[in-house]
């Protein structure tokens, strides 16, 4: 085992089927590099998500458009698909962590940049796409590496977990960031949430500098970067669990997630409510997902992931549609819950299979394939789901995604009933 994975209490560790639900669920924080990512990441997505949220508020209150929210997806998603196929090819080129401190001190920069226009009180609705699709080119090599990353601090066993772990402090943050940012926008405004966020990116610039890891073997690649890409991607479309799980990954990006769009127009519109509101329904979804990621942390290292990803991407629509007719706020609030634990199953278990199928010296390209995926289709998703919304009203866009995400997912029951073997 190399040295910087060696767990701290690695002597006379006791068996899997041995250890308490407590040390199961957080198995990978034994490794001292993942408690480090683990400490600054809660910091930094809780500084994303207030950011996140009163952004979204923020271009609702200048344009009262829904379509405009689904612009702003989709101007942070147009770098996605241009770069992040590249961006793998870099994470498997350069360290890893070297590359994560340049794009973290760069979305930091975007962060104080939003935060300086609105103090001014000279932000437009332009200032919000353009800081997007910087935001969305940094991203474009971040998440490609942060994925690939993971497998740098802990050994594989334990991969599946860490994933969790990480599911578990995202959705931490999405649970108490929104609520926190719609009580900082109503009482302070949207500059000190932005603020907040661009002091958020110091905690993990701090935690990847002061990690002890050993110098990681990069292999030799001779060949331009397109070839090394397309070795990537046609790992992809002949692995078939792979393939398709990424074509989940798709479909939830799409139809799924796009719900996050409609958030701040369904808080005003639909709820009568107001930043709060909005915040409240962020931290909703957040909470269910925290849940979820608990629970598969806790599961260990299982071996039926294949078909609680499979029962997710039925559970999720069907959940959707019923936030689609319930205009009640304690209704949407529990059922964006529900959708929070359905969501989680899908997209972490989904990640995980990825990773534990591909081999070390692919992990970086292949990951970039599935970020593309991942991010790619959200901006596709906002644009459409924005448009339907201005064209035949909130809840019938939703009511529409719900429809057919259920439709893909059923599809996959029938047509792929060897990923439930999983």
């Amino acid at each position: 085992m190399p040295e910087h994975h060696k767990p701290e209490q690695d002597k006379g560790q006791k068996p899997l089927e041995k250890r308490s639900r407590r040390e199961r669920t957080f198995a990978a924080l034994k490794y001292p590099n993942y408690r480090l990512w683990f400490q600054g990441q809660v910091v930094s997505l809780f500084g994303t998500w207030m950011q996140t949220t009163a952004q979204g508020y923020l271009i609702y209150e200048l344009t009262h458009s829904p379509a405009y929210l689904g612009y702003v997806g989709f101007a942070a998603g147009v770098p996605t698909w241009i770069l992040t196929l590249y961006g793998g090819v870099i994470a498997d080129r350069v360290p890893r962590r070297a590359l994560m401190v340049i794009t973290q001190t760069a979305m930091m920069v975007f962060a104080f940049i939003l935060a300086a226009l609105t103090f001014l009180h000279v932000v437009e609705p332009w200032h919000v796409l353009v800081l997007s699709f910087f935001l969305g080119v940094a991203n474009s090599f971040d998440a490609p590496a942060r994925q690939a990353f993971v497998g740098e601090m802990v050994d594989r066993e334990d991969l599946t977990n860490a994933i969790a772990l990480n599911a578990t402090m995202f959705h931490t943050a999405t649970a108490i960031g929104p609520a926190v940012a719609g009580i900082t926008y109503a009482l302070f405004g949207p500059g000190w949430c932005f603020t907040i966020n661009g002091i958020s990116f110091i905690a993990v610039i701090v935690a990847l500098r002061r990690m002890k890891l050993k110098p990681h073997v990069y292999p030799s690649m001779s060949g331009s970067a397109f070839s090394e890409f397309k070795e990537g991607i046609l790992y992809v479309v002949k692995h078939k669990v792979v393939r398709v799980v990424i074509g989940i990954v798709a479909m939830n990006s799409m139809f799924t997630l796009s719900l996050n769009t409609l958030v701040p127009a369904w808080s005003v519109s639909v709820l009568g409510g107001g930043a709060t509101t909005n915040g409240f329904l962020y931290s909703a979804r957040g909470v269910g997902s925290l849940i979820g990621a608990l629970i598969i942390a806790t599961l260990g290292r299982i071996s039926y992931r294949g078909k609680l990803v499979t029962f997710g991407t039925i559970l999720t629509p069907i959940l959707l549609m019923a936030f689609a007719l319930f205009h009640w706020l304690p209704a949407s609030l529990a059922i964006l819950g529900g959708i929070g634990v359905g969501t989680i199953m899908v997209m972490n278990l989904a990640n995980a299979l990825v990773q534990t199928s591909t081999p070390e010296h692919l992990r970086g390209r292949v990951m970039g394939a599935y970020t593309w995926i991942f991010f790619g289709f959200m901006p596709v998703g906002s644009l459409w789901t924005g448009e339907i919304a201005t064209r035949v009203g909130l809840s019938e866009a939703v009511l529409i995604n719900g429809g057919l995400a259920l439709l893909c997912a059923v599809s996959v029951w029938v047509f792929f009933p060897h990923l439930r073997r999983q």
